[in-house]
């Protein structure tokens, strides 16, 4: 580059020059300290930096155990239940759930005993004749309309009523819960009165009327499809089934672009399509994207609409929202926002989102996920519609072992949600933590590091796949800097304490044990149900607990009825040594209620207009 005569001065590069020479360096020794240095960044970028690139997992063995001793455990959360179920029946029966601390209840599902209709399935698994037969009194005695049900919400009230008559009836045949669950289905239907078929938020079953705001949350609007398939599939009704397929329809037509093929957080319900830019597989709109997969695998993988959207899901997921944590290399999924600038990630990470590796073990383990053409699609052509950096996203994509990746990143996450619990004293997981990455700490994400990982020649285990060791640093830290450091070690703040005997981690650890046969999962969902027993159980049943980070947990007045329906039953499946649902031929909805693999026959087909 050549200056202007004078502006860098002539006197100070002459007084510069001189100063160089007395003190021996010539322009020469400058020239090859320069070149030098080209040199070593060279060879440490292209060589020392990709052969040191590593993510060790630590050394860690399991247990075999025998298949008595794995018996006797799922005898051990069968009496849990047990235990669980009696308080109910005794002191909330039948209302919707138990109060374990005062020993009383509360209606806060309709008052259609909830708790004893979404255990129904749970009971039959285990064998629990008496039990399930004094439940179906509220099965045969519900009231559907009664004048104090001016607002039930539609949400829960399928995936927790509907889903557990539906489930019951598909376990045992008997048509009282096959003729109550068609009643329900049809009580509800007022919900679906919208420009879109998106459903309102709640249902008046007296006056047969909807309300709600017309924007709905993802999970609130598209968690229905495979209850009422199904409903539809066994009571030969074509509305239940045009309801059900009117979620795919809306999810075609929405333009996703911007979100590159994922679904957003909330929708306008009139319209049928996003309303806002936030991504997330955790609150307001998990089980949205579960049904996908689900609805796909349920009807006999016909459904080519939802494999589609599956796959865009996920793909956008595994590129743009799960991340390595700086020092543990924990991996975990996080939800974000869509700006002008780019993907801005809060890296937190919710229990709620707990479900998703199990939802990617399910996928690897019942997909062609290497050979797509089978089932008549080209992997990065579903980028077509996309924008540019999205379809680079898909080609980075396809040149890994896709089974592979979806499996790996089915492990790293499920072992995170594991150390989430492991890491407190309690050994109870919280339901919200946020990593501390970004800012002044590195923010990596998970396929950047695959692909580093790659690059330098796949040593050792994939980023934050190897397994590790629960955290053992400070729990009571003197001062603040003492507890930045701590926090720093471990990875994240916890920014919600509670554990809600919520069911997605153990859910997860379930099917990785059931499709990999890893011994390692059931004994960490073992560690998982001795601290449920040690600090959640009462006299009466077992509540929820704050404070699991500190060594003075305080018990909560809650036991809602998921943790009979899916935490205790996910449990007994993981400790079953037979088992009782196989993953291709029964389907959990999103509360744990499993539903039969089906196909429609050519004449509902043409019936129904389904593919």
């Amino acid at each position: 580059m050549n200056f202007p005569a004078g502006l860098l001065g002539n006197n100070a590069a002459a007084k510069a020059s001189s100063s160089l020479r007395r003190r021996g360096i010539s322009i020469r020794h400058i020239a090859f300290a320069f070149i030098l240095s080209i040199a070593l960044l060279t060879l440490y970028f292209n060589y020392f930096r990709h052969n040191g690139y590593s993510f060790p997992g630590d050394v860690m063995h399991y247990a075999p155990e025998t298949p008595e001793v794995w018996t006797d455990r799922s005898l051990q959360v069968r009496d849990a239940f047990l235990h669980a179920y009696h308080g109910y029946e005794r002191f909330a029966f039948p209302n919707d759930e138990l109060r374990p601390l005062s020993n009383t209840s509360i209606n806060n599902f309709n008052g259609w005993a909830v708790t004893a209709v979404d255990s129904l399935d749970t009971m039959h698994m285990m064998g629990l004749e008496q039990e399930f037969k004094r439940a179906m009194t509220a099965v045969y005695n519900t009231n559907f309309s009664l004048p104090t049900n001016t607002r039930v919400p539609f949400f829960e009230t399928v995936i927790r009523q509907l889903g557990g008559l539906l489930s019951a009836y598909a376990l045992t045949n008997d048509d009282i819960l096959r003729t109550r669950a068609d009643e329900l289905g049809t009580i509800l239907a007022p919900a679906f009165r919208t420009g879109s078929g998106f459903p309102k938020y709640g249902v008046n079953t007296v006056r047969g009327t909807s309300d709600g705001p017309l924007v709905g949350s993802l999970a609130e609007i598209a968690s229905y499809q495979m209850e009422y398939a199904y409903l539809g599939k066994i009571t030969g009704k074509k509305e239940h089934v045009d309801r059900a397929t009117a979620a795919t329809r809306n999810f075609v037509n929405a333009d996703l672009r911007e979100h590159g093929g994922m679904y957003p957080m909330l929708w306008n319900i009139s319209s049928g399509q996003p309303r806002d830019t936030r991504l997330s597989v955790g609150a307001a709109s998990d089980s949205a994207h579960e049904y996908i997969l689900k609805q796909y695998l349920m009807t006999a993988h016909k459904d080519k609409a939802n494999l589609e959207m599956y796959l865009r899901f996920t793909s956008h997921v595994i590129n743009n929202l799960m991340y390595i944590s700086p020092n543990r290399h924990l991996l975990y999924v996080t939800d974000s926002k869509l700006y002008r600038t780019g993907n801005r990630p809060t890296h937190n990470f919710e229990h709620l989102s707990c479900f998703f590796p199990g939802l990617l073990a399910l996928g690897a383990h019942t997909l062609p996920l290497n050979n797509l053409e089978e089932v008549g699609l080209n992997f990065t052509a579903l980028a077509d519609d996309l924008l540019p950096k999205e379809k680079l996203g898909y080609e980075e994509l396809a040149s890994f072992d896709l089974k592979d990746l979806h499996l790996w990143a089915a492990e790293g996450l499920a072992q995170t949600c594991y150390l989430t619990y492991a890491d407190q004293p309690t050994g109870l997981g919280p339901d919200i933590i946020n990593m501390l990455s970004g800012g002044p700490r590195p923010e990596i994400l998970w396929i950047d590091a695959m692909r580093e990982w790659r690059t330098s020649g796949r040593k050792g285990p994939p980023p934050g796949v190897g397994d590790k060791h629960p955290w053992v640093g400070d729990d009571t830290p003197r001062n603040a800097r003492e507890r930045e450091m701590a926090y720093a070690m471990r990875d994240y703040y916890v920014m919600n304490a509670d554990y809600q005997l919520r069911p997605e981690t153990v859910e997860s650890l379930y099917i990785l044990y059931r499709v990999t046969g890893d011994v390692k999962w059931r004994h960490r969902g073992w560690d998982i149900f001795q601290a449920i027993e040690r600090e959640a159980k009462t006299p009466s049943g077992y509540a929820n607990i704050d404070k699991v980070d500190t060594y003075n947990p305080q018990q909560l007045d809650v036991m809602p009825s998921f943790f009979l329906a899916e935490t205790l039953k996910y449990l007994y499946l993981l400790f079953r040594e037979d088992d009782l649902v196989p993953l291709d031929k029964w389907v959990f909805n999103t509360e744990a209620h499993p539903f039969p693999v089906f196909e429609w026959t050519e004449k509902e087909k043409e019936a129904y207009g389904v593919l």
